[in-house]
């Protein structure tokens, strides 16, 4: 990419994107027995992290969808040239739980755009801030980072990776197989076709399998926390991929506790580390927030019911279109 297109990339800085959901439970409902968790949240429990992630989608229109199974480029997102498109690494920080089954906002910043030479050719940073908010309070601030990066012009086999020298303290074994991706791919609304068509991943993108979704593998991780520690609230989350994982082999998720601090990772069938991620736990247990959701659940939920039915009466009186937006910036 020339520095005059990086330059017209960083006219979409600022921009922002709000999306609303009201969190229904069937989501966590389809998510826990997709990854085989032994607990699924309840209406007017905390949302465990990173579950989110199944709500406030954009429902891409056929026609509006790329050859690859992506959104066509320069919508909120800038028109980065480059074809291929990877979410590298997040952050959240926990402010509040989300309460399941009540309304959420999500309000999307891009905050920076940069390109930079790699090993692999030039590579397009682009960096957003996304903030999740109910009833009128902030919830959890999140960072996301996407990777843009050239197509590879051959097949090449994957140089050895970086092992965790750590002793994991638990961990589970699992084979992402094609049911598993497809259902997440399902959940999150990514179309991408390296998840889900074989073909089209190995013959047209060159990889040697399925790609096992990065926020899966985070998924996974954090819900490896939850099951060895039930009582845990995770306060801040952070991950980054650092090596292609695939459905040919099963792999390891591995996690180990010092004081509050949490170290999660997951580790090929070579015993190459492909996601590795930080944690830290709260003091207040996640048990005591449930029991103070649930004492407020009914208030709120019927706060939300009467405050929907005078914006519904109000609008019915508008003599403008009925039709509103949730998108600003654009």
């Amino acid at each position: 990419m020339s520095d005059g297109k990086v330059a017209t990339l960083q006219n979409w800085v600022g921009k922002s994107h709000t999306t609303h959901s009201e969190l229904p439970l069937f989501q966590t409902e389809a998510l826990a027995g997709a990854i085989g968790a032994t607990a699924t949240p309840n209406a007017g429990d905390p949302l465990p992290l990173p579950w989110h992630w199944l709500y406030f989608l954009e429902p891409v229109r056929r026609d509006g969808t790329g050859e690859d199974g992506h959104p066509l480029k320069g919508g909120f997102l800038p028109p980065v040239a480059l074809p291929r498109r990877m979410w590298a690494a997040g952050k959240l920080e926990v402010t509040k739980p989300l309460i399941l089954g009540l309304a959420a906002e999500k309000v999307s910043v891009i905050t920076s755009v940069e390109s930079k030479d790699g090993r692999s050719g030039k590579l397009v940073f682009v960096n957003l801030r996304h903030e999740f908010n109910q009833a009128d309070e902030l919830c959890i601030t999140e960072e996301q980072n996407l990777v843009y990066r050239e197509a590879p012009q051959e097949r090449t086999a994957l140089s050895a990776g970086n092992i965790i020298d750590s002793e994991p303290q638990f961990t589970r074994k699992i084979t992402p197989d094609p049911i598993l991706l497809f259902r997440f791919s399902a959940l999150t609304y990514n179309a991408h076709r390296i998840h889900y068509d074989r073909e089209y991943a190995v013959n047209e993108e060159l990889y040697p399998a399925l790609v096992v979704h990065g926020p899966l593998l985070a998924t996974l991780l954090l819900n490896l926390a939850y099951e060895n520690l039930p009582n845990a609230r995770i306060e801040t989350f952070s991950f980054r991929a650092v090596r292609p994982t695939f459905d040919s082999h099963p792999i390891t998720l591995c996690g180990r506790r010092s004081g509050n601090e949490l170290l999660l990772w997951s580790e090929d069938h070579e015993g190459y580390c492909c996601m590795r991620a930080e944690a830290t736990i709260g003091s207040s247990p996640s048990r005591a927030i449930a029991l103070d959701s649930r004492s407020s659940i009914a208030d709120q939920s019927e706060a939300h019911r009467q405050s929907r039915y005078l914006a519904t009466q109000e609008n019915r009186t508008c003599s403008s279109s009925p039709f509103r937006t949730l998108v600003t910036g654009h």
